[in-house]
């Protein structure tokens, strides 16, 4: 089940639409479910509350206005490169601080940007 903090992705009619951090988890009145509270993060900013089952929280799908609807937990890819497609290909993720051998890209220091205004 996701968690208190955990980032979810939210799915409309099976179209990813918005991240969220689920800010708390608390018992409905209604056995069996639950007050999700999330942030939503797009903008505008906004939170809302969702009165949802624990298979809802853990990914199974469900309707809100006639709509199919599903969560699905976001979990930090390890340091390996992930391709475009989602598969990685065993090498480490390269150093975003060395300049790509490709192009010739710089580090911009942003305090530096900052102190000229």
């Amino acid at each position: 089940m996701a968690h208190v903090n955990d980032i979810v992705l939210i799915y409309l009619e099976e179209k990813p639409v918005t991240f969220a951090r689920i800010e708390r988890i608390d018992p409905d009145v209604k056995p069996g479910w639950f007050r999700v509270k999330l942030f939503l993060l797009q903008l505008p900013l906004q939170s809302a509350t969702w009165i949802l089952r624990e298979a809802y929280i853990n990914g199974a799908e469900f309707t809100m206005s006639g709509k199919k609807m599903r969560m699905e937990q976001v979990v930090c890819p390890d340091d390996e490169a992930v391709s475009p497609d989602g598969q990685t290909d065993g090498q480490p993720a390269p150093d975003p601080n060395t300049p790509s051998k490709s192009t010739d890209a710089k580090v911009i220091d942003m305090k530096s940007l900052l102190k000229k205004r």
